[in-house]
């Protein structure tokens, strides 16, 4: 079984991909679903999250998509997108990446703004699902990324590492019956990890490593500890990804 990493992150740098894929090859990861990184310097991204606030900062979204191109489809694009300046751009460009990524904790901005409804629908149109990392603020919160999820029934959303604090059990509630919303493990405890596959079931729960701020072996070691049997083992480090992202058993390392 390949295992599918459903969040990476390409930093700007003639480093990148090659150190990505040797992280992944030294892991034993096959795929994974990459998005720009580095767009904030991390002390002023941990503010934001605190904070609130908005960063007026573009991804690389081109240069994401030529890396991924030149991978042999071992890296999957999603688009990051600033929703009060990324709606054309995402819509021309869709059918070149396999994703969508909102960041609250970036842009600013509230998950029922119409510019978030828009990109939303094109990602529907284009079959891609939506990744969300969740705050604690009002318009970003879990129960607001359910209700966006309520508004648009046929899109897949993910909730990135199952909310911002390691431990938002309030935050699974507010999705829990939601079925369109996939819980992404990253950066979460293993007791939160071990809740999200017990009270969403393996079939909505994604392995994640937020690779480069997270050692990818730190993520495996996580989903090991969960006790899972072979086959929600499976289908949380790969099944379930390839299921959402429409792709076959992929490249083994």
């Amino acid at each position: 079984m390949t295992v599918l990493d459903f969040h990476a992150r390409l930093t700007p740098g003639a480093d990148e991909p090659a150190r990505l894929l040797a992280a992944m090859d030294a892991a034993g990861i096959g795929q994974a679903a990459v998005c720009a990184g580095g767009l904030l310097p991390l002390d002023r991204l941990a503010r934001q999250i605190d904070e609130g606030g908005r960063a007026e900062v573009a991804a690389d979204n081109e240069g994401v998509r030529r890396a991924c191109a030149r991978s042999g489809g071992r890296l999957l694009p999603f688009f990051f997108a600033d929703p009060l300046r990324d709606g054309a751009a995402y819509r021309k460009t869709a059918g070149d990446f396999r994703g969508l990524e909102i960041s609250p904790a970036v842009h600013g901005g509230r998950l029922d703004a119409p510019e978030v409804a828009e990109l939303v629908a094109t990602a529907g149109d284009a079959g891609h699902p939506v990744y969300v990392v969740t705050l604690a603020r009002p318009g970003s919160r879990p129960a607001d990324l359910a209700a966006l999820a309520a508004r648009f029934p046929r899109v897949t959303f993910v909730w990135g590492h199952c909310g911002h604090t390691g431990l938002d059990l309030a935050g699974l509630a507010a999705i829990a019956d939601r079925p369109t919303v996939l819980a992404e493990l990253s950066g979460c405890l293993t007791v939160t990890a071990r809740l999200a596959v017990a009270r969403l079931g393996p079939g909505r729960v994604l392995f994640g490593t937020e690779y480069p701020l997270q050692q990818p072996e730190v993520e495996l070691c996580k989903v090991a500890s969960l006790g899972l049997d072979p086959s929600a083992r499976d289908a949380v480090l790969g099944g379930n990804a390839r299921r959402v992202l429409r792709t076959a058993e992929g490249t083994r390392p």
